[in-house]
């Protein structure tokens, strides 16, 4: 029998492993949104189409709903060879959504048209919106932003929530509430984020990235990927800063504060550390969270990490830096023999960790912990990993599917 974890509302699951079968044949709807079609003939505002699709995506998942990710739907329009401003057949819709294994799309168009009354306004905007229902095989009625360029954000808004009254109408908020969560942010802020998103080189990323932030402090998606960017570079303690910086409504806030409690663990910050991943776990208690968590106890030298290592090797019993952290705090304990244990099955996977080598030494030699040894002082491992998409669809199946 596998073992347990717990998950939201006291509802105790077999592990990941055993469950991801059980996803096979029980999946949890899940939503495309598409760049919504250009119809302008101007291709240098194909990235209004991406911020609409995005900002509804976005929104969406804000509110607990499963939606594919940007780079696999990507992925599927260049395997399909499909262009992604273009206006594509319900074929074509269908086919993506087939090939992504989403049970709802939704897609749209937009128009720019002159408005010789508006002054100094780039024009006037109609967004048109669509959600086809492929599992139920209903396609729902179109629904229409309309509004100055200038007011892009609150016309995506609107029609985001109007997307979600249409496909989770149990559980979502007031319009009210919705344009509470999310405040307007400014076109030209939103035109560096997207265009951010949209070029491939990283200097090019972190110039429209810094711009989209400098224009609108209040505009946190930006700040999500400066973060990103500063982690990848190694750069924490800037990276942090940035991490500060998402707002809890958003989508990202959960990867935000997981990444930050990293940054915070590698400055040497173990109590801010812990009390980030504490605060990820409460929501999603997924084996590199318990690990991350455990290993910000262990440098606080903390009881409970012992624990909490256990859990996440519970999580993924073949898992090598589980294994290895577990048999860490086990030798630290001086619990010798069962931390030799762990440190053999590491070594199984790994011939090659000289960690593990050595410190499966010491423990065939009974020599514990010595204050000021850099071999074997600060060896716990953490996960670099946020992948909570396969988490939260699990949840979403042994909740029902609720909408």
């Amino acid at each position: 029998m596998p073992p347990e974890f717990t998950l939201v509302g006291m509802v105790r699951v077999p592990a990941l492993f055993f469950l991801l079968i059980l996803a096979v044949s029980l999946r949890a709807e899940t939503f495309l949104v598409l760049p919504f079609f250009n119809q302008t003939s101007q291709s240098n505002l194909d990235w209004i189409g991406e911020s609409i699709g995005e900002n509804i995506r976005e929104a969406l998942a804000a509110e607990g709903a499963l939606t594919v990710s940007r780079e696999d739907r990507q992925e599927a329009y260049r395997r399909l060879t499909l262009k992604p401003y273009s206006l594509l057949t319900k074929a074509s819709v269908i086919k993506l959504a087939e090939v992504l294994d989403a049970g709802e799309v939704i897609f749209g168009r937009f128009e720019l048209q002159e408005d010789p009354t508006a002054g100094q306004s780039r024009g006037r905007l109609r967004i048109t919106a669509q959600v086809l229902d492929l599992r139920r095989i209903h396609e729902g009625p179109e629904f229409v932003a309309i509004g100055a360029m200038e007011d892009l954000a609150a016309l995506q808004t609107h029609l985001a929530w109007q997307t979600l009254q249409t496909v989770t109408p149990k559980s979502a908020p007031s319009e009210e509430e919705f344009h509470r969560r999310r405040p307007p942010v400014r076109v030209d802020a939103m035109e560096y984020y997207i265009r951010g998103l949209l070029t491939t080189g990283e200097e090019q990323k972190h110039h429209f990235f810094a711009q989209a932030a400098r224009l609108d402090p209040g505009f946190s998606q930006p700040c999500f990927q400066l973060g990103k960017l500063n982690w990848s570079r190694k750069n924490y303690r800037t990276a942090a800063e940035w991490f500060d910086r998402v707002r809890p409504a958003d989508n990202n806030y959960r990867a935000a504060t997981f990444f930050g409690g990293a940054c915070r663990y590698y400055l040497g910050d173990y109590a801010a550390a812990q009390a980030a991943f504490e605060l990820v776990a409460k929501d999603v208690p997924m084996n590199e969270v318990i690990n991350n968590l455990a290993a910000a106890q262990s440098r606080r030298n903390l009881p409970e990490a012992l624990e909490n290592f256990r859990k996440a090797l519970e999580g993924d019993v073949n898992d090598a830096m589980y294994l290895f952290n577990l048999g860490y705090a086990l030798w630290k304990r001086g619990q010798f023999e069962q931390a030799a244990e762990r440190f053999r099955a590491v070594l199984q996977r790994d011939p090659d960790d000289q960690q593990a080598t050595t410190l499966l030494g010491m423990c065939l030699s009974k020599s514990g912990p010595r204050p000021g040894d850099a071999r074997t002082e600060g060896l716990e491992r953490l996960k670099h990993e946020f992948e909570e998409s396969a988490f939260l669809q699990l949840r979403s199946i042994l909740e029902g599917g609720k909408k």
